[in-house]
């Protein structure tokens, strides 16, 4: 069985969720701690050398990190979770995928911890760094359907990623007030039974 390592609320509750919507099992290691030195810290840091979280430790006991990696694989057992092979929808999903994790997920790594980078100017560096994150969802904002998914009927893999990242800075009133759309595919997703224990195990819902 796929361990997935990682901690309530995180990017590992991505991971959580598309492995739950493809109805592929897994159990869960919390290493909640694990950006500071610590026992959580130093088990991760076996698994994967960049101490990230999502970790998976797949069953034949090799390691996969990147989320849009585990996207893939989940895909090549569960197709259905993206738009059809050959439609313009197929190609704006891998587009948006990438975009997400290359432009969105460095925002978190540098506004969360502007220390490590520039130490004599950290909080300007986070201020910038959130207002950047906030014109790229702006950008996102433009390319989704919302009816009630991003690609319309279909609920996709992209659509788990809209709905954990609606938690994360700058939170559910900014994306409701802004992005309209992203705050209701995040709610069409809260509203999936059978994600919901992993939705409230991670403090999402």
């Amino acid at each position: 069985m796929i361990t997935v390592y990682g901690a309530p609320g995180w990017g590992s509750a991505i991971s959580e969720l598309m492995l739950t919507l493809a109805d592929i099992p897994y159990q869960f290691e919390n290493v909640e701690g694990f950006d500071s030195p610590g026992h959580s810290q130093e088990k991760l840091l076996k698994l994967n050398p960049l101490c990230q979280v999502p970790t998976l430790q797949l069953d034949d006991g090799s390691i996969m990190t990147e989320s849009a990696a585990i996207a893939l694989m989940i895909l090549d057992e569960r197709p259905d979770l993206a738009p059809p092979s050959g439609t313009p929808e197929r190609n704006q999903f891998w587009r948006l995928l990438v975009w997400l994790v290359a432009n969105v997920y460095p925002t978190f790594t540098y506004a969360d911890y502007p220390e490590r980078f520039v130490p004599d100017a950290a909080d300007q560096l986070r201020e910038r760094c959130i207002t950047y994150r906030k014109s790229l969802y702006l950008w996102l904002e433009q390319q989704l359907q919302a009816t009630p998914y991003a690609f319309g009927e279909q609920l996709t893999l992209l659509d788990i990623y809209i709905c954990v990242i609606r938690t994360w800075g700058p939170r559910h009133d900014w994306f409701k007030e802004n992005t309209p759309k992203i705050a209701a595919i995040a709610d069409a997703v809260c509203a999936v039974e059978k994600l919901q224990p992993v939705l409230r195990r991670n403090d999402i819902i």
